[in-house]
């Protein structure tokens, strides 16, 4: 392990200069990050190119990719080019009967130095690149290509996959594999195993240092694929490992038992419920209600697709502890959804929420709300009522963080939509216990099984299998842009609706035609997509007059304050109640907004997807989505469980300038064609791959998941957490591992443990 941590500028020699190839470990660092040799070797290859076959000079067809084994017959001079900036140079290469040239260009003769070391007359070269003319000789045009010390070597490497690293102009894809494999050269005996014997043999690995090797110089495809199933495997079973001594902490550590009493809150909020609890919900009850139970803190992962009484199954367990003597916090991620989870949790509870004021019930708790927003008479009312403990349940945003911010005993800690908030949020609130309190996050993001053991693998996890009754069924149809008789249908739809006395929310992209993105700046779900808009979409700019021809750039998504003036202007919507609600808009104004709404005195809102989550208006019977294309699997689906929620059959219309056979058009029919969360969220992260799911992209990091798919390795993920906790079980600190534990410590670790509890 000392020498994977050992900087590459002790282990890359250094030359006379400053340049590339004689001072490595600088352009490394400067181009890439690698700064030590764990760095530089666990930085694989990005894809493999495939020489395919050799192929004599005589043979070459204009066009095409090839691969010749050659000797350098001459190494010319670079010659500056009259037509532009830069220099280029030719190396002509014979095979015995013809001869072609390989021409690289630069913006300076300087940048050749590798070249003028490699390229010498005699020299035995296997070049690969396509295929042109120039001046009537053949030429490959800044080829890939490495020196050969036999003749006979070029037979077997034509066979080997060429690896293609993530470069940089300052570390290009040479510089990395030439100082990969001066590593492994240097490695020999130093790379000792980690894994246990058992797991090795059990799993059918390389040893690690093969492994590498096979993985940056593969020989073929099948030693490759060898090298790639140890690689994957080690990371699969590290991070179960991390996961496992993680579960065996906490299973250490002191918690407050909280139990409901026969005749208390949670007793008698049961008794009043106007409808059975789903079997699902039933059964999830129990296993949160044994967790707390135990003098240990519960870690509970629930999930369930949208509308599935993920906030009823939480609001049980918060009454639990507070008939235990406890107190509950709900951590939502905004504003207008912590109202509304107030609002909704009043309503359920009602008398049992107003403990301190006239004709509450005996039994009963305090309901208060802490945003940042609140005015100060309204906050010191909040802050007093959860210092004191008159408060059982607080709900709030990121202001329950804040230091000044105390509970006179909090015993349990829900945090809804989990992807929204950092594991530091998560245990700023769980320090302000006496002790370690409950926690139990939610998602409404159904994640698939081997994702959730992947990244919560820490957490125990329930799911919510079933819909309660009066769940209405939703029409999801996808409507082109292009289409203005279609569009018309949109607005007449709302209209017909409203006509009823039901409901509508239109949601946009953005909340203002300045913003460069969504409600915090950024695009939605995976961006623009990447076609231009048709000409005659619905809310089309005039593009600029002149440029260059070419690809137009995609047209700025719609934005609310664009599409709140076509549905007020429209002839079929213009005489509806029509307000907007996005998160510019003052807290007391969101609040009028939503509250107005939710009592039937708005029959449209213009929203962004501030929407998204949480806010429940059972008269709601249509979603339009503006630009739908624009947003994601997960977005979209949250947007359509907002309505067909008090059993009216809702419409959720989808308008799109996607042609169907892009990304964005698959994603849109796959929305259409089913309402299954979990197949949803399987395509999501297919479209999207594991990279953007759990790579350093997202992490700020170099990833600790560089190989391993959670998808397409769900066995080889499911072998490894077995493996992983049948070891911690019998060393649960791995003192008899110590080469194990240093790896952990390697590679899950700071911003990677940070990202992966956050993912």
């Amino acid at each position: 392990m000392d020498e994977l941590d050992a900087p590459l500028s002790s282990r890359l020699p250094r030359g006379k200069g400053n340049s590339k190839k004689a001072n490595p470990a600088k352009f490394l660092s400067e181009g890439l990050g690698l700064e030590t040799v764990r760095d530089l070797l666990w930085h694989l290859p990005r894809r493999y190119a495939d020489r395919g076959t050799l192929t004599p000079i005589r043979d070459l067809v204009e066009g095409e990719n090839a691969t010749i084994l050659a000797q350098v017959v001459k190494y010319g001079e670079p010659q500056r080019m009259r037509a532009k900036d830069g220099v280029r140079l030719v190396v002509t290469l014979g095979d015995g009967r013809d001869t072609l040239t390989m021409t690289f260009f630069a913006k300076f003769a300087g940048q050749f130095a590798h070249q003028k070391a490699d390229l010498v007359p005699g020299a035995l070269v296997l070049a690969s690149g396509k295929v042109s003319k120039f001046q009537d000789v053949w030429q490959l045009s800044h080829p890939d290509y490495e020196t050969l010390e036999d003749p006979e070597d070029g037979v077997d490497a034509v066979n080997r996959p060429i690896p293609l690293y993530p470069a940089s102009k300052a570390a290009p894809n040479w510089l990395v594999r030439q100082s990969v494999a001066q590593l492994l050269d240097g490695l020999e005996g130093q790379l000792p195993e980690f894994l246990p014997a058992e797991v090795v043999a059990g799993a059918d690995l390389l040893d690690p240092l093969a492994a590498l090797r096979a993985v940056h110089a593969p020989r073929d495809e099948a030693e490759l694929e060898a090298g790639r199933h140890r690689l994957r495997y080690e990371e699969a079973f590290v991070l179960q490992t991390a996961l496992a001594l993680r579960r065996a902490s906490t299973a250490r550590q002191r918690a407050v038992a909280r139990t409901a009493s026969p005749d208390g809150i949670a007793a008698a909020f049961d008794q009043r419920l106007p409808f059975p609890l789903t079997g699902s919900q039933r059964a999830v009850g129990e296993e949160i209600a044994a967790d707390l139970a135990r003098p240990h803190p519960m870690q509970r992962l629930l999930q369930g697709d949208v509308g599935s009484g993920k906030t009823l199954v939480a609001l049980r367990a918060m009454l639990t502890v507070v008939d235990g003597g406890g107190q509950a916090a709900l951590l939502a991620p905004t504003e207008v959804l912590a109202a509304q989870h107030l609002r909704s949790i009043t309503a359920m509870l009602g008398d049992l929420a107003g403990a301190g004021t006239f004709g509450a019930h005996e039994r009963a708790t305090k309901v208060v709300l802490l945003t940042g927003s609140m005015g100060a008479p309204a906050r010191r009312a909040a802050l007093l009522a959860a210092a004191s403990g008159e408060a059982g349940i607080v709900i709030g945003t990121h202001a329950l963080l804040q230091e000044h911010v105390q509970f006179a005993d909090l015993g349990f800690v829900v945090v809804d939509e989990q992807h929204r908030f950092g594991v530091e949020q998560r245990d700023a609130l769980r320090a302000k216990g006496n002790g370690i309190p409950h926690l139990l996050v939610m998602t409404a993001t159904p994640i698939p099984r081997t994702v959730a053991m992947t990244l919560f693998g820490d957490l125990e996890t329930s799911v919510l299998t079933e819909l309660p009754p009066g769940r209405a069924d939703v029409q999801t149809v996808v409507v082109p842009q292009d289409r203005p008789a279609w569009i018309d249908r949109t607005w007449q739809r709302i209209a017909e609706e409203a006509a009823l006395g039901r409901q509508s929310y239109v949601v946009c992209a953005r909340i203002d035609t300045d913003d460069e993105g969504g409600e915090d700046g950024t695009p939605p779900g995976e961006g623009p997509e990447e076609e231009p808009a048709p000409d005659d979409a619905l809310f089309e700019e005039p593009r600029p007059r002149g440029g260059k021809p070419g690809r137009p750039k995609p047209r700025p998504a719609a934005a609310v304050s664009q599409v709140v003036e076509v549905v007020r202007t429209h002839p079929a919507t213009a005489g509806l109640r029509t307000e907007v609600l996005h998160g510019r808009l003052p807290p007391a104004e969101k609040d009028d907004v939503m509250s107005r709404f939710a009592a039937g005195e708005v029959d449209v809102v213009v929203a962004t997807t501030v929407v998204e989550v949480g806010v429940d208006v059972p008269n709601a019977s249509v979603m339009v989505v503006v630009d739908a294309d624009r947003f994601g699997i997960s977005q979209l689906h949250q947007l359509r469980g907002r309505i067909g929620r008090g059993g009216l059959p809702g419409t959720c219309l989808l308008l799109s300038g996607a042609s169907e056979g892009s990304p964005a058009g698959q994603r849109l029919a796959a929305l259409a064609r089913t309402r299954d969360g979990f197949e949803l969220a399987r395509l999501d992260l297919e479209q999207r791959r594991e990279g953007d799911v759990l790579g350093a992209a997202q992490s700020g990091e170099r990833s600790s998941l560089q190989l391993l798919g959670v998808l397409r390795d769900a066995e080889l993920v499911a072998h490894a957490r077995a493996a992983a906790v049948t070891l911690v079980a019998a060393d649960p600190d791995l003192s008899a591992h110590r080469p194990l534990a240093a790896a952990v410590a390697a590679r899950v670790s700071g911003d990677t443990e940070a990202f992966l509890e956050r993912a």
